[in-house]
């Protein structure tokens, strides 16, 4: 680990000021991810700042919704009452996530910016497009078990690992930043991006912002939902395939509204819209979920090594909502 300089400003504006001057400076939170990359000498910054003492902490109900700091750590959410009771979806793809020492440390807006778990990117020796812009993509025509099924590029395909934001990309979440030019406020659809022909860059934040609140809106799916992650091993393992499924369902089984979103098969967490909009005003049976799950793997490109994917995909999604619907 190469020397560097330590910081602990005690408001927002210093933290943002000083990250915006240094174009080696991180921010430094929970530390889950960027002390692992430092060590291997993925990354390599000349200044921390440590944004602990900020007060970004808080989980409050505001205006119908919910207002989640960037601080807040995994636990702290996925224990919360009212997330247990009007979000469990999110509660539930947390504690997916990681192991319980994990998520006592790690932190809201760092689950958020946690960068891909692809071999190819955490070896220096190795050619890859998100650590040196334009060394190539090893993995491509190499081992790619891990890897994208949906949205990839000729530069990358590498997955985000977060489950958290698999949650939060089905529930409509707004992630509010604070930079050099204000506030403002990013649609979680619009947060991560695809990898395209800049694979080094993972979301649209721009330089010297920092994450201060995750905003949900107001409750809607607090009954029908399941998160379901396939993963090699039942804990701290990231997933192959992972489904979040939310159903709001009339007395009759008619379904009202659905949300739905991937883990595992995308640079950005995979919203499968023309799926909803499939089962939306339909009823609750197997065979709309199956043709469901099929309507969503449109697009879907295997490689390698992890062609099973395309089977597995589908095959989770409809577990998810058969989980989420109750049908056994």
């Amino acid at each position: 680990m190469k020397p560097f300089q330590y910081m602990r400003p005690t408001d927002t504006p210093a933290a943002i000021r000083v990250k915006g001057k240094e174009a080696g400076a991180y921010f430094l939170a929970g530390g889950t991810n960027l002390v692992d990359l430092m060590k291997m000498g993925v990354v390599a910054p000349e200044k921390l700042v440590d944004i602990n003492r900020l007060p970004l902490r808080g989980i409050e109900v505001v205006g119908g919704g919910l207002r989640i700091g960037a601080l807040a750590t995994n636990s702290e959410v996925a224990d919360h009452p009212y997330v247990l009771e009007h979000y469990p979806l999110l509660s539930m793809a947390i504690n997916a996530g990681a192991s319980p020492q994990l998520r006592n440390m790690a932190t809201t807006g760092g689950n958020l910016l946690q960068r891909t778990r692809c071999s190819y990117f955490f070896d220096p020796t190795m050619p890859c497009n998100k650590r040196v812009p334009g060394s190539g993509c090893g993995a491509i025509d190499g081992i790619n078990r891990m890897h994208a099924i949906f949205g990839a590029s000729e530069k990358c395909i590498a997955v985000n690992p977060s489950d958290m934001s698999v949650a939060l990309r089905a529930l409509d979440a707004v992630v509010r930043v604070s930079g050099p030019a204000g506030e403002r406020s990013i649609a979680m659809e619009d947060f991560h991006r695809l990898p395209g022909e800049q694979p080094e860059l993972d979301n649209t934040l721009q330089k010297g912002e920092l994450i201060t609140a995750v905003e949900l809106p107001a409750p809607v799916f607090t009954k029908n939902v399941h998160y379901l992650k396939i993963r090699d091993r039942t804990s701290y393992a990231f997933a192959l395939v992972s489904v979040a499924a939310a159903l709001d369902l009339d007395g009759s089984r008619g379904i009202r509204g659905v949300r739905l979103a991937m883990g595992g098969v995308a640079h950005k967490p995979w919203r499968l819209g023309a799926a909803e909009e499939f089962l939306k005003g339909k009823t609750v049976t197997e065979d709309n979920f199956r043709q469901a799950a099929q309507i969503a793997m449109q697009g879907a490109k295997g490689y390698s090594y992890n062609q099973f994917k395309l089977r597995m995909a589908p095959n989770a999604i409809l577990q998810a909502l058969k989980t989420a619907a109750a049908i056994v």
